[in-house]
């Protein structure tokens, strides 16, 4: 999850008078050799564009830092979920030049498998804790059974239990609430993916309404003047939200925000992100300016952001500078998206148990040294997760591989063991 795939050709300047073009006046013919026209420069080879790359890989750090610590501000810092959906937006529009039906499919191809895996582990907990689905009071019956269908094919949301075993056991209560929570995302793009042909169509019809569309909308549906119940509004809301960023990925690949002046794009889009900021400020939720809560204010705040990073674009074939050393893990993450994102959560989850560990060692007895470890405790959560993400990477991340038809790697970070092309994760392309 777009991708600055780019390509360039240089052109070589006709000379005049070539190709049957008249000269008004008779040349003199001169004893100096004409001089030979510049060199043009060597075609640009297709290949990733690295800052996209990079941008995917702040967003899913940025998503489990976010996750992990709770801190309202990175919402305003990086509207990671934002900029997730603009990338895959310009991938979409880059693959919809072949027939929309095989893209769609590709699409969803590799995003069921990895999904699939997760799913598997998560109902076997959520059964082996005694939920039910059929009799839990938050779904009913028959239709819970039915609602399964989404840890296959995510067209709605998932059913969870609110709380499952107890609040003294390993994981705490709320664990289902948060491991299956992240499946929305994978909700929104499936239905982007599925309204990708008709989007573009639109965009390049009328590329302004279809761009500032889902800003209207999301002042209909966002802010509450009409409301639309249950899942079914939230995935309204959701679609609302994004698609703005969404469209604006098919606007970076068709070159649009280019034609636009830098000072005009970014006056522009820092009016927006003011008035998200203005809306914000009139609109905090339970936990402040966590922008997740505020859906028209994450709207703005996303939309002008998003056409700031991609306004700058600049297109990298490779990591300049000191971004070099991160070249292998900016390769891992995008190759490893889709199972980054769907496991963190739980993977988060687990560390509390794994820590907890530490106060049965010997000397851990004193009262303070566990409360060292008490004020430490997230710092330690957040050295712990990045190792299980990475072990996660290789238990199940080869599955990426086996729906995306291609050969699975434990480790694709680029290395020269691995140099089949590099995958952005299903909801990247």
């Amino acid at each position: 999850m777009t991708h600055g795939y780019t390509t360039g050709t240089g052109m070589n300047p006709e000379p005049a008078g070539t190709y049957g073009t008249p000269y008004t006046v008779p040349q003199q013919r001169t004893t100096e050799p004409a001089p030979e026209p510049a060199p043009s420069p060597a075609p640009r080879k297709p290949g990733r564009d690295r800052y996209l790359d990079l941008l995917r890989s702040i967003a899913l750090v940025r998503v489990v830092v976010y996750h992990l610590f709770g801190w309202a501000w990175l919402t305003v810092l990086f509207p990671s979920m934002g900029v997730m959906f603009a990338l895959a937006g310009s991938l979409m529009a880059r693959s919809l030049k072949r027939p929309a039906a095989g893209v769609i499919r590709s699409r969803v191809r590799r995003l069921l498998p990895p999904l699939w895996a997760f799913s598997a582990v998560v109902l076997a907990m959520m059964f082996a804790n005694g939920w039910n689905p059929s009799e839990d009071p938050d779904h009913g019956g028959t239709w819970g059974l039915i609602e399964l269908f989404n840890y296959i094919v995510p067209i709605g949301a998932p059913p969870y239990p609110w709380h499952i075993g107890s609040k003294s056991g390993m994981l705490e209560d709320t664990w289902a609430v948060q491991a299956a929570g992240v499946l929305w995302y994978l909700r929104a793009y499936l239905w982007f993916v599925l309204a990708s042909p008709l989007l573009l169509w639109l965009f390049r019809k009328a590329p302004w309404p279809t761009l500032l569309a889902p800003l209207g909308l999301t002042a209909i549906v966002g802010t509450g003047l009409v409301t639309i119940p249950g899942e079914t509004g939230n995935a309204v809301s959701d679609f609302a939200v994004y698609g703005g960023c969404w469209v604006l990925g098919f606007a970076h690949h068709d070159g649009l925000l280019k034609q636009i002046p830098r000072y005009v794009s970014v006056s522009c889009a820092s009016l927006i992100m003011a008035f998200g900021l203005w809306w914000a400020s009139n609109h905090l939720g339970p936990d402040g300016w966590d922008l997740n809560d505020i859906p028209l204010a994450q709207a703005t705040w996303s939309f002008g952001f998003v056409v700031i990073l991609l306004q700058y674009s600049p297109s990298w074939q490779e990591l300049p500078g000191r971004l070099a050393k991160w070249d292998k893990l900016v390769t891992l993450s995008n190759n490893r998206a889709v199972t980054i994102y769907l496991w963190h959560n739980l993977l988060i989850m687990a560390t509390v148990p794994i820590i907890d560990l530490a106060y049965e060692l010997p000397f851990m007895q004193s009262e303070r040294a566990v409360a060292a470890l008490d004020g430490a405790y997230t710092i330690w959560m957040f050295a712990l997760v990045w190792p299980l993400i990475g072990l996660m990477v290789l238990a199940v991340g080869w599955v990426e591989d086996i729906a995306a038809k291609r050969k699975p790697r434990l480790w694709p970070n680029g290395t020269r063991t691995d140099r089949p092309r590099t995958s952005t994760g299903s909801h990247r392309g």
